[in-house]
C-alpha cells in the first residue's frame, strides 16, 4: 500500500504522540469551540474532548478555526461527532460528505485535525447505539463502514504528507498532521472483536508508514448499562481487553462516571471522556427552578470533576488489580 513516497515522509508515526504514558486522564466535554466552559477549563486544567461539529458552520458549509481562544491552550482531542452525525442523517437523510452520513469531506475533517490545535484527533465513525442502529443488519453494516472511513481518512492523511514530504521535513511533517486514533464500533463483545479484526487489517496495509496504534478509540459506550451480561461496557471491555495489539491502549468515548471506579486500575485504559456534568447541570436547574446559566454549567463542571477524581484515585486494595471478567 506505502508505494512512491517522498524521500522526507516519516516513517513509523505514532497516533497519539501527546497522550500521557502510563497515566488515566479524565477528558471533559466541551460543546463549543471557545467561551467561558474552554476558559474554566483551562483555568482548572482539565483535559477536554472537542467534538468537529462544534468547528462546523452549516451555512458555509465549511469548518471555522478561531485563530486564537482559550481552547487552543486546552490539551484538548478532537472526537469527529458519528453521533451527531448519524441523527443529523436519519433526521435529513443523505449528507453531501463522508459516507453520505457526515455534512462535511474527509478533506474539510483532516484540515481541521491539523489546524485546530488538538492533541490527537479521533478516525471518522458510525455509532451502533440502539437508537441509532435498531437491528443486527445495521450494526454489522456499521462496523464495517467504520474501517471503511479509517481507510478513506489514511489515504488523505498519507497523501497529503507525501505532498508536504517534498518542501519539509519528517519532523515537520509528522508534527503538522499525525495519523488518526482508529475507533472499533458494535453493541456486542463480538462487534467489537470484529471491528479490531478490521482496522488490524486496514492499519497493517499502511506499516511502515504508520506504527503500531498507541491509542484505540472505543465508540458507542456512551449511556451503554455497566454491568449487562451480554452488552455491558465491562463484557466489551473483557473480551477486547486480551484483543488489543501489543502496546496498544484504549480511549473511552462518553463513559459514566460509575465505570470510573471499575477502569482506574487497567492501564491498558488511557483516557476517558465525559459530558454528563453538562446534561446534569440541566437537569439540577430544572428541579431547582433556577436557570442553566454558564456560571452554573461550570460549577457542574468543577463539581464532577472532583469526584471523578475521587473515584480514579488510589484506594485501599488497589494494589489487587482489577479485573472484568
Amino acid at each position: 500500500m506505502v508505494t512512491q513516497q517522498a524521500p522526507g515522509l516519516p516513517s513509523g508515526l505514532v497516533n497519539a504522540p501527546f497522550e500521557q504514558d502510563g497515566k488515566f486522564v479524565m477528558r471533559i466535554g466541551i460543546p463549543h469551540r471557545s467561551g467561558r466552559l474552554a476558559f474554566h477549563a483551562f483555568n482548572e486544567g482539565y483535559a477536554a474532548m472537542v467534538s468537529a461539529s462544534a468547528f462546523w458552520n452549516h451555512r458555509a458549509g465549511a469548518f471555522r478555526v478561531p485563530g486564537s481562544t482559550d481552547l487552543q491552550e486546552v490539551d484538548f482531542a478532537l472526537d469527529s461527532a458519528g453521533f451527531t452525525a448519524m441523527q443529523l442523517w436519519k433526521a435529513k437523510g443523505t449528507q453531501p460528505g463522508m459516507a453520505g452520513v457526515f455534512p462535511w469531506s474527509y478533506a474539510q475533517y483532516v484540515e481541521l485535525a491539523s489546524m485546530s490545535g488538538a492533541s490527537w484527533w479521533s478516525q471518522p465513525d458510525l455509532c451502533c447505539e440502539p437508537e441509532i442502529a435498531a437491528n443486527r443488519d445495521e450494526v454489522d453494516y456499521r462496523v464495517r463502514a467504520t474501517a471503511t472511513l479509517l481507510e478513506g481518512v489514511l489515504r488523505i492523511v498519507y497523501g497529503w504528507q507525501n505532498e508536504l514530504a517534498r518542501t519539509c521535513s519528517p519532523r515537520t511533517v509528522a508534527n503538522m498532521l499525525p495519523p488518526p486514533v482508529p475507533v472499533i464500533q458494535g453493541w456486542s463483545p463480538d462487534d467489537y472483536l470484529r471491528s479490531l479484526d478490521l482496522l488490524d487489517k486496514v492499519w497493517s496495509r499502511w506499516q511502515p508508514w504508520l506504527a503500531p496504534p498507541a491509542l484505540i478509540g472505543v465508540g458507542s459506550v456512551c449511556r451503554r448499562h455497566l454491568h449487562h451480561p451480554k452488552h455491558g461496557l465491562l463484557a466489551v471491555l473483557a473480551r477486547v481487553e486480551g484483543a488489543l495489539p501489543a502496546g496498544s491502549r484504549v480511549h473511552l468515548f462518553g463513559v459514566k462516571g460509575a465505570s470510573l471506579p471499575h477502569l482506574k486500575m487497567c492501564d491498558w485504559i488511557a483516557s476517558a471522556d465525559s459530558m454528563a456534568y453538562d446534561d446534569g447541570a440541566r437537569r439540577r436547574a430544572w428541579r431547582d427552578g433556577r436557570s442553566n446559566t454558564v456560571g452554573h454549567r461550570t460549577a457542574e463542571m468543577s463539581r464532577w470533576m472532583a469526584r471523578s477524581a475521587r473515584q480514579v484515585a488510589p484506594a485501599l486494595g488497589d494494589q489487587y488489580r482489577l479485573r472484568f471478567g
